[in-house]
């Protein structure tokens, strides 16, 4: 898929965790002709792989600034990502798993937008997929056009008569086709990071749901991941 051309010069606030997703996603906004504004949360996660590389990756795409923001939530816990809860590695389900951290878009998101509007962009990048995804509540589309809307009302900028888009170019795509966008923008996916349990030794576990969504998609893809996968 391709964006419009109609962006060139425009400032957008890119959402980059460092997953396969926010990489393609930010890479489309560079080639609508966007200039980068990259945001990673730094939420004290389990592991700190994602943020090492977010930065590859935002300086790869050359984002005009990357701030890596801390927000510790871990005080709160709640997630098999911020607390002493192990990761599910049976396959991907029909519940919402413990991997799900409480309300996690709905505050990036929010922060994404703060950014945008100190700086003047009224375009937000977020890399959430309907599809081949683990059935998080806050990647569904009518999570994404109620935030469009709720940007609009919480903001200076909404409130004289400026509006916000929330661009999300991958939520109906399935892993694949992500998957064939990262090839077709010139991306190395292994320079994006999935696994939500990685061995101390470095390697993905390749057992936890992104590994699996991840791994399930480039071989219906018929590509290459280089990924070190444990299993």
């Amino acid at each position: 898929m391709q964006l419009g051309d109609e962006a060139k010069g425009r400032d957008a606030v890119v959402l980059l965790s460092g997953g396969l997703d926010s990489m393609v996603s930010a890479a489309l906004a560079r080639e609508a002709g966007y200039r980068l504004n990259a945001l990673t949360i730094d939420y004290n996660q389990r592991h700190r792989r994602e943020i090492d590389a977010a930065r590859d990756i935002a300086a790869e795409l050359g984002a005009v600034r990357h701030v890596v923001l801390p927000l510790d939530l871990r005080q709160f816990g709640g997630s098999a990502l911020t607390d002493d809860i192990a990761v599910p590695k049976d396959g991907v389900g029909a519940d919402i798993p413990v991997t799900y951290v409480p309300a996690r878009n709905l505050v990036f998101l929010s922060l994404t937008l703060a950014w945008a509007e100190a700086i003047g962009a009224r375009d937000l990048f977020i890399g959430v997929n309907a599809l081949d995804y683990s059935g998080y509540p806050d990647c569904r589309p009518e999570f994404i056009a109620a935030f469009q809307d709720l940007a609009r009302l919480a903001t200076k900028a909404g409130a004289e008569g400026g509006d916000f888009t929330i661009h999300a170019p991958l939520q109906f795509l399935g892993k694949d086709d992500i998957a064939r966008e990262a090839i077709r923008l010139g991306l190395d996916p292994a320079m994006s990071w999935s696994c939500y349990d990685p061995l101390p030794d470095g390697r993905a576990c390749g057992l936890c749901d992104s590994c699996r969504l991840r791994k399930d998609g480039f071989a219906r893809a018929g590509l290459t991941d280089n990924t070190n996968y444990a299993a």
